[in-house]
């Protein structure tokens, strides 16, 4: 099949890419920002279990139906806000994302520019 990914080999270490990890030429954040997006969605499902297992415990502590209406409405109102948390959760991650590529492409600008106002040499 055709590879549509023309750079899609590992990296290797290099003191190319030692140095570019130093002066960050090469930025590693995209990398991280995926660890950083499942450990945020690991703590939101662990709110959601709090919340699950404070809808069941209100449920069962009460004897009367109030209680038992009272923790289908945490119960509810705590999904609800899981899915909302979740969201946002999601749109901050690709919002750093965004201004990460924004920065790769700024950066790439930048560099072609400076190429073009390299003075020519003797031989041109």
């Amino acid at each position: 099949m055709f590879d549509l990914k023309p750079n899609s080999r590992p990296a290797r270490f290099t003191p190319d890419l030692l140095w570019e990890l130093m002066s960050f030429e090469t930025l590693m954040t995209r990398q991280v920002i995926h660890l950083i997006y499942w450990s945020g969605l690991g703590i939101t499902a662990l709110v959601g279990f709090g919340f699950i297992g404070t809808a069941v415990g209100v449920a069962l502590r009460e004897q009367s139906p109030f209680g038992f209406l009272l923790g289908i409405g945490v119960l509810v109102g705590g999904a609800l806000v899981i899915g909302i948390l979740a969201l946002l959760w999601r749109a901050f991650c690709e919002l750093y994302v965004a201004l990460f590529r924004l920065s790769d492409d700024i950066h790439a600008l930048r560099r072609a520019s400076d190429s073009d106002l390299t003075p020519p040499t003797a031989s041109d």
